[in-house]
């Protein structure tokens, strides 16, 4: 079976490494995918990461494709108002989207359908078609406004993933806990993954 088509968004929260993490395990998992990529998560990727990622939406997918290996044609990079990109349409939805890390504004801009962006059409394509929508919120403390916009996306139909890593595996590293959280990204998108242990795996479940 083929592996689905996946949108992903990088917005300017905090936490650029789960969503490149993210990417790069899309990339390994076969899957195609589509790349949005906001102006204020590319100065996150500088004050986070010391990565200096082209601008240019050509430049972007060429370095994104060399640093994680994808084959040609399996990862395409989209400008904020590139609308002629297919995840803008319902005909041409992706199978699913994920915003990775996701900023309290873009999830207020589509929780009220604004569709100021090809990120937020696209997120709002993947709710009109019933399809599956992962907003991995990176925010605290979430005022009022902040839980309803959650709340009203939550019964449009999109799946709510805070930015929350456990600590039962007792991680030693920030690769581990951003890892938990992709593993856990994946597991939604039904896409096998082996990043971090999962609960129980090397428990006694012997009854005495």
């Amino acid at each position: 079976m083929a592996q689905p088509t996946i949108a992903l968004a990088i917005t300017g929260a905090s936490g650029a490494q789960y969503g490149l993490r993210l990417l790069e395990q899309l990339i390994a998992a076969k899957c195609r995918v589509y790349v949005m990529v906001s102006k204020p998560a590319q100065v996150v990727f500088g004050l986070e990461l010391d990565l200096d990622i082209p601008s240019r939406p050509l430049d972007m997918q060429r370095w994104f494709s060399e640093r994680y290996g994808a084959a040609e044609g399996q990862l395409q990079v989209f400008s904020s108002e590139q609308w002629t990109a297919p995840i803008a349409s319902g005909s041409n939805a992706a199978d699913a989207m994920v915003i990775c890390p996701c900023t309290a504004a873009t999830s207020a801009a589509v929780a009220q359908g604004l569709s100021r962006s090809l990120i937020e059409r696209a997120a709002d394509v993947m709710l009109k078609e019933r399809r599956q929508l992962l907003i991995v919120l990176r925010e605290t403390p979430l005022s009022s406004i902040h839980l309803e916009n959650l709340l009203r996306l939550s019964n449009a139909g999109a799946t709510i993933m805070p930015a929350a890593p456990g600590f039962y595996n007792k991680p030693e590293s920030v690769d581990e806990l951003v890892d938990f959280m992709v593993a856990r990204i994946m597991d939604h998108l039904r896409l096998d993954n082996r990043l971090s242990p999962r609960w129980g795996a090397n428990a006694d479940l012997g009854c005495s």
